[in-house]
């Protein structure tokens, strides 16, 4: 019988890839008759051009073509109608806007929608289409720092890798795929983007090429994932591959992955491991780098496996990484219901005048702002 949450596996035949999709015409943009969305184009091909890489500019598109629809139903067609007040009041639009379940726009979402523009006219101000930048005064929201919620446990994480079947070839890549994603907390778009040769099995190391910000990183994979990507590449890849590719994971058809594919394999072994938390891929992302800073991991450390920029970004897992904080506290706080004389030599360690007047002289910062 299965636990509690957990689903039964149901093991599905070998995909056909289905045929006669090619040659269809794709839909007509509902969109083309309006001028604005020329300018939206040009805008586009100057990213392009300049650097910017293809997912940011799919990401854009809806937020700009939002907005053209909200210009054309109130009868604004042209770039230069386009005024401060105007922006001002696509603003309110977003902040009172409600979705189909009733809810508002979150802050988040509100800037997604709004950052773009900034650019937009920007570069309409600047190609002289218009005489000055309505967006250039607009203020954005500010975003919310959230951590990540229901990080899954050492436990849960071990049960989700269990899921796959390794006993064909499918279930073989799933592993190793599943593996990598926990080993080296790369992205989603980086592990479909991997190559053969940018995995040296023999150094344990991946080469990221063109991550998130188009910089290339070189991680370490740990020597299980290894092994399971040795066994992946020996026994599976050649079963699946179709031609002439190189991507490190092939779909059923053979063919390089989705990102969605990704995200479906990761949340359906989630589901059959009975772990019911929000996420997929990213979910593994998360574990990897709260179990590593958990178990001691210097946290520029992880910032350079993760290819953050920023240390802001990374130190969100420090406040996940609970469990340390929770050990010295029980050991060191004075309010607590037993009392160990060795505690603080054996968790906290000797403490320094040193360190007690820099954390002093913090808290003192933190009460004057």
């Amino acid at each position: 019988m299965p636990r509690k949450g957990q689903r039964l596996k149901i093991r599905k035949a070998p995909a056909v890839k289905p045929t006669g999709c090619k040659g269809r015409a794709a839909a007509d943009d509902p969109l083309r008759h309006l001028p604005l969305l020329a300018y939206m184009e040009a805008h586009f091909e100057w990213m392009l051009v300049t650097g910017y890489s293809p997912d940011t500019v799919r990401a854009r598109r809806i937020a700009i073509r939002r907005f053209i629809v909200w210009c054309e139903e109130r009868g604004i067609t042209d770039p230069r109608e386009i005024t401060k007040p105007v922006m001002d009041r696509y603003q309110r639009h977003l902040f009172y806007y409600r979705k189909e379940d009733g809810k508002p726009l979150t802050a988040g979402s509100q800037f997604g929608a709004l950052a773009p523009l900034k650019t937009f006219f920007k570069w309409l101000a600047r190609e002289n289409y218009i005489l000055y930048n309505p967006a250039s005064e607009l203020q954005l929201p500010k975003q919310p720092k959230h951590l990540p919620r229901n990080v899954p446990t050492m436990q849960e994480i071990e049960a989700i890798l269990m899921q796959a079947d390794i006993d064909n070839a499918q279930g073989l890549r799933d592993r190793a795929m599943l593996e990598t994603l926990y080993s080296t907390g790369m992205r989603r778009m980086e592990l479909t983007n991997l190559n053969v040769y940018d995995v040296d099995l023999t150094r344990q190391i991946v080469f990221v090429r063109e991550g998130k910000g188009q910089r290339d990183r070189v991680i370490p994979i740990g020597k299980r994932a290894c092994l399971w990507l040795d066994k992946y590449l020996l026994e599976a890849r050649p079963q699946l591959l179709a031609g002439d590719i190189e991507s490190l994971f092939v779909t059923d058809y053979g063919e390089t992955l989705p990102a969605y594919f990704v995200s479906d394999k990761v949340k359906r072994y989630m589901q059959f491991a009975g772990v019911d938390k929000p996420g997929a891929a990213h979910l593994l992302r998360h574990a990897c780098a709260t179990h590593m800073l958990e178990n001691g991991a210097d946290i520029r450390f992880i910032q350079a496996m993760l290819g953050h920029a920023c240390l802001q970004t990374t130190e969100i897992y420090t406040h996940v990484s609970i469990d340390k904080l929770q050990q010295i506290h029980a050991a060191t706080h004075p309010a607590r219901l037993e009392r160990r004389q060795d505690a603080q030599n054996d968790v906290a360690g000797p403490n320094t005048g040193g360190d007690a007047q820099v954390l002093l002289g913090a808290l003192n910062e933190e009460d004057d702002d």
